[in-house]
């Protein structure tokens, strides 16, 4: 099967050198250039190597590469930006200089700037602007594209709670408009944002269920979302086969109209988003 060329879909203005959007999901490919992320810690943490990989993803379909430089695991280490920088930078750089698509995941807005100057079209904030108070300033200035993810705290951090009362969705939607609201007060601009409901981040695996069975209520606040459910521990619940797993709950975003998926297996998911079958199938 032939993957067609990556670009970007529905509704989201990026800067002015990247491809503006056609109709259907895209598939966002998962970067950590980190020794300690949960699924692949260590394995792209040379430069080289994440090169590599990341040009591999994008050659089987995947539209975009978000590079991480800090895992947000629990129990994982916190550094400071200039550390993340350290490990993301020359790669952020020689992706976007080489043509990739590059979001940046990351809470510090200082690497947010850094990543908008070395050629990124998208920071994505898993504290949606609530880690670091200059953020939501430092995107507003870059041009970039922001995910803003539903946080309440970081996994297994202080603040992470469990209780949303008798509506899980709705509850995740007040929190997200107001996490919006600071956004668009700091001047980021509203078709350049992107809301992720956060699976696995203050969510337990049946709530995390819940949200993936509840997809259409999130387009309700009316911006693209962006679906992150590979290899997360709800997936693994449901059998050894997580990236098999992750590709069901990937054609259901494409169905339910969600704007992206963030994933590890980039060939099968943009066959699936494409309405081929994964191999073996």
């Amino acid at each position: 099967m032939t993957i067609p060329q990556p670009t970007l879909p529905r509704g989201i203005a990026l800067p002015d050198d990247v491809t503006r959007p056609p109709g259907r999901t895209c598939v966002m490919g998962i970067l950590n250039v980190t020794p300690d992320s949960f699924s692949d810690g260590g394995r792209w943490a040379d430069a080289s190597a994440a090169l590599h990989h990341a040009r591999g993803m994008t050659a089987v379909g995947a539209d975009l590469v978000d590079v991480g430089g800090e895992s947000t695991r629990p129990g994982s280490t916190r550094i400071d930006s200039d550390e993340e920088w350290a490990r993301i930078g020359g790669v952020v750089g020689a992706l976007a200089d080489s043509g990739v698509v590059v979001s940046v995941d990351t809470l510090h807005a200082d690497t947010a700037a850094r990543a908008a100057r070395a050629g990124a079209a998208i920071i994505n904030d898993v504290s949606g602007g609530m880690w670091d108070p200059a953020m939501n300033d430092a995107v507003a200035g870059s041009g970039c594209a922001y995910v803003i993810q539903h946080y309440r705290a970081l996994p297994g951090g202080p603040g992470e709670s469990f209780d949303y009362g008798a509506d899980l969705v709705g509850a995740i939607l007040e929190r997200l408009a107001g996490q919006i609201d600071r956004a668009l007060t700091a001047g980021v601009a509203r078709d350049r944002i992107i809301i992720d409901p956060g699976l696995g981040f203050s969510l337990t695996s049946d709530q995390c269920r819940e949200i993936v069975a509840s997809m259409g209520r999130l387009t309700s606040l009316g911006y693209p979302v962006l679906i992150g459910a590979s290899r997360k521990r709800f997936v693994a619940e449901e059998g050894p086969d997580t990236d098999a797993t992750t590709e069901r709950i990937t054609r259901a975003c494409a169905a339910a109209g969600m704007w992206g998926v963030r994933v590890h297996d980039a060939a099968r998911n943009a066959r699936a988003v494409r309405g081929g079958r994964a191999e073996g199938e």
